[in-house]
């Protein structure tokens, strides 16, 4: 008899730490889905969130130069629905915004003697936002000014360019 207590003692401890184990794994199952759940609801909200952009910059005065170097990449901030943001910073393939200097205002530095420039990036917002056709608006861009040097540009002296 104490053989038979002992064996059904044992069964039912290992159906008990079976049946914990099974009550854990649910419980971190509906935890995990009540997280998902809750996330996408957050995504239909409007949000403001930063995303780091490629930027390419064209059409550079002839025969000038630019001396300093220009960040590859620019930080706008956002406002706009979860969803897009979202899309926007997971989206690997990003064209890269394009600053054209033809259509760009930048300005002299005052009471400099060298030939320095700037543009102030809060200009670019709207030509931004048509660019990249974002579906949200751009409320900043990071850094908020660019400087720059515009020298003359050095003819190629390199054999490579006399033979041509």
């Amino acid at each position: 008899m104490k053989v038979l207590n002992e064996i059904r003692n044992a069964k039912l401890a290992k159906k008990g730490i079976k049946s914990v184990n099974s009550d854990v794994v649910v419980f971190i199952f509906f935890l995990l889905l009540s997280f998902i759940l809750w996330y996408l609801n957050s995504l239909e909200k409007e949000i403001e969130a930063d995303v780091r952009y490629p930027v390419k910059y064209i059409n550079v005065p002839k025969g000038k130069t630019i001396t300093e170097d220009f960040p590859a990449k620019l930080v706008l901030y956002l406002k706009g629905s979860g969803y897009k943001v979202l899309k926007l910073k997971v989206s690997h393939n990003k064209l890269p915004a394009v600053i054209d200097f033809s259509r760009v205002n930048y300005k002299k530095v005052p009471d400099s003697k060298k030939p320095d420039y700037y543009i102030v990036t809060s200009s670019l917002t709207k030509s931004l936002t048509v660019q990249l056709r974002l579906g949200c608006e751009i409320t900043s861009v990071k850094p908020d000014t660019l400087f720059f040097t515009l020298e003359r540009a050095k003819a190629d002296t390199s054999p490579a360019a006399r033979k041509h």
